[in-house]
């Protein structure tokens, strides 16, 4: 019935659909979009207990119990902890203000002395401009997030609407499987299949990797910079493990803010190395051993294009596009490889005129 031209013209305009659905809908879509990514994370366990003869409808109830319960120790157990030391560094900023104004203003003042006073106004215009256009693009970024997400979304709403999503998806996962694998067409189904297992592949082992790697970092810079004697370690700990979700920007963090403080706080070189000690340990940890481990290099997501990715998703569409970032970056790289590796076995990249090896050898 259909032709190969009227295929892709219908498969083209089924995309522009779907992207203009999203884009006229991403109002709504918060709540939708948390519990489709609560449910991808913890169907894996329904799974498990499904196989033990579980019915899929209580496995999920007890999946999202336990999530729960969890979210509620952390708001019990942790946030005050959080809340008190989060206060207490907004009190104290103003005094490390103070401090280094006191030891670098006259080290700055003394290094704008080599300077013309027409080379000192440009400095300061530069400077000034460059930390205006930080700040606009930082302000403009918290805007489209709130604006884009929370702000439009009661937030009663959404903790009703999240775990019924959720719930919903868990239970039914392997009907909305089979689902979406009916409606496949049939000549392609092969190469679609193996594009679809990829990229179930490389999502699930990006996200459930890099969800354990945040939880050990978190732990690691909580505890080694409580340790170390710094203030408000729990804080920058528990803020750096959960910004590791985006890469460099989690360990960039930690890095800046506790050696800003070591150095407010300490006197001594010998706290502020062990300070640096442990975010040297933590960066080893994460490089070398987590990452590795529980992401994987064959994950086919290079963090720069996560990067990319997710201030994309924040740009376009407010929080919904930091829970669809991922997903759709997994998407996008699959088929560039695919698409690549058409390319390369195409007349468009071989050489037509190449000799061709003698037949019977390889």
């Amino acid at each position: 019935m259909f032709r190969a031209g009227s295929q892709t013209r219908f498969w083209f305009l089924a995309f522009l659909l779907c992207a203009a659905a999203l884009w006229i809908l991403k109002p709504v879509l918060l709540p939708f979009a948390a519990g489709m990514a609560i449910a991808y994370f913890f169907n894996p366990v329904v799974d498990a207990l499904a196989r033990r003869e579980m019915p899929r409808w209580l496995g999920a109830l007890i999946v999202l119990a336990g999530f729960a319960l969890i979210i509620a120790l952390i708001v019990i157990l942790i946030l005050p902890l959080l809340e008190g030391q989060i206060g207490a560094l907004i009190n104290a900023i103003p005094g490390y203000v103070e401090k280094a104004r006191n030891h670098l203003i006259p080290s700055f003042e003394d290094w704008l002395e080599r300077f013309s006073p027409e080379d000192v106004a440009r400095i300061r215009d530069a400077a000034g401009q460059y930390v205006g256009n930080a700040a606009s693009f930082a302000g403009k970024a918290l805007q489209n997030v709130v604006t884009g997400g929370i702000a439009l979304i009661d937030v009663l709403a959404l903790l009703i609407i999240t775990p019924v999503v959720a719930f919903y998806l868990m239970r039914d996962w392997p009907q909305l499987t089979a689902t979406v694998d009916s409606l496949i067409p049939r000549r392609p189904y092969p190469i679609v299949k193996q594009q679809l297992d990829e990229i179930g592949m490389s999502l699930s082992g990006f996200v459930r990797g890099q969800a354990l790697v945040c939880l050990s970092l978190g732990l690691i810079y909580s505890i080694g910079l409580t340790v170390a004697g710094l203030q408000y370690g729990v804080a920058i700990g528990v803020a750096a493990g959960v910004l590791s979700f985006i890469p460099y920007v989690g360990t960039s963090f930690a890095w800046i803010s506790s050696i800003i403080l070591a150095l407010a706080q300490f006197d001594e070189l010998g706290r502020i190395g062990f300070v640096a000690g442990v975010l040297i340990f933590g960066h080893v940890m994460e490089a070398y051993v987590l990452t590795p481990r529980l992401v994987g290099h064959r994950v086919g997501l290079h963090p720069v294009w996560i990067l990319f990715a997710l201030i994309a998703g924040i740009r376009l569409m407010g929080f919904v596009g930091v829970l669809i970032a991922v997903p759709v970056a997994a998407v996008v790289g699959v088929l560039t490889r695919f698409a690549v590796q058409q390319y390369k076995d195409s007349s468009f990249y071989k050489d037509p005129l190449a000799p061709r090896p003698p037949s019977g050898m390889p």
